[in-house]
């Protein structure tokens, strides 16, 4: 494994060029992210606002009291000028009152317009937090339906969706800068909100809740596309995985299913249906791996499944001492997991 240093880090280069991607609440992608941008917005130029008027009032009494005189001045009593100090002070602070409690009721406005948003046929997803991942669940009345995929949200472009939140074993949060604000997700509570994205394209999305060693390498994607793009993502992740077509991704498989890797992940089937940790039916259709720290590239995977520590310290995946030979048919298998 002497070459996975460079390997690992040619995938901390890719993961910081991905953050430089759409990652900011001051780039709107929907209807409530532009409501949270225009109450940011507002709140800036207030305190913008304050900021010169306090520099101004500095900057003038400075100016008007300066002196070269070496030895203190003399105390003069000034009855004008107390008085107009007096009412300036007390004008300042009720402008001070009258904008905190203008922002307040902005706050409030805009509190219920970003959860006014609503559907009679939404796309219900259910998103849960582990340490440190997010299992991302597309329920269905009928099992067969469901999907079930792990740190990327697809959908659809300009339609109202419902988010339903849990968290399997801390305070998580759910944060998507650029889609909505930030939600906590916590132990033996469900909630849900409601998003819209207005542009396609892939918006990055954090843990906003410490929630221990690995917190800050616990990202997620949304990805937003079109209707029949979003159809057709879904009717491939209805699919079970594939056959494999050739040796050596029929030798993968038989890896995969006698080591450790079956005691922890599902891949439909295959008798491997453990869901400790992430569904990895359509491994190969991610762009991404542990929750957003590496791009899925043969090197990143071959790394990760050797020595998962070593990269993400703390998380729950045991290292995999394999064999070269073992280690590269179990790649080639996990590939053809479209």
């Amino acid at each position: 494994m002497a070459s996975a240093a460079p390997q690992v880090l040619t995938s901390w280069i890719y993961a910081i060029w991905a953050l430089q991607g759409r990652h900011s609440a001051l780039h709107a992608a929907g209807p409530d992210a532009s409501n949270i941008e225009w109450l940011f917005w507002v709140i800036f130029f207030i305190i913008l606002a304050a900021f010169i008027l306090v520099i101004l009032g500095f900057a003038r009494a400075a100016a008007r009291t300066y002196t070269s005189a070496r030895e203190m001045l003399p105390i003069v009593h000034d009855k004008e000028g107390d008085r107009r100090a007096v009412w300036a002070v007390g004008s300042a602070i009720t402008v001070t009152v009258l904008a905190l409690f203008a922002v307040l009721v902005l706050s409030v406005i805009t509190g219920k317009k970003v959860e006014g948003l609503t559907s009679k046929n939404p796309v219900t997803i259910q998103v849960t937090g582990h340490q440190w991942w997010w299992e991302v669940i597309y329920p269905n009345a009928q099992a067969d339906q469901t999907v079930t995929t792990a740190n990327e949200i697809h959908v659809p472009v300009g339609k109202p969706v419902v988010i339903l939140t849990n968290s399997a074993d801390v305070i998580h949060s759910f944060w998507a800068p650029s889609v909505h604000g930030k939600r906590d997700l916590l132990p033996g509570y469900s909630s849900a909100f409601w998003i819209q994205i207005d542009q396609p394209g892939r918006y990055r999305g954090q843990c906003a809740e410490f929630c221990g060693m690995q917190h800050a390498h616990m990202g997620f994607s949304v990805i937003a596309e079109s209707d029949s793009e979003f159809a057709a993502w879904k009717a491939q992740q209805l699919k079970p995985a594939p056959e494999p077509t050739n040796a050596d991704a029929a030798r993968g498989r038989e890896v995969f299913l006698t080591h450790a890797c079956v005691m922890c992940h599902t891949i439909r089937g295959t008798d491997a249906g453990s869901r400790i940790g992430p569904d990895l039916t359509h491994l190969a259709s991610r762009q991404m791996i542990a929750a957003e720290t590496l791009p899925n590239t043969r090197g990143a995977l071959a790394g990760w499944i050797i020595d998962p520590q070593r990269i993400k310290p703390g998380n729950h995946m045991a290292p995999n001492p394999l064999q070269p030979d073992d280690l590269q048919a179990l790649l080639t298998y996990l590939q053809t997991l479209q």
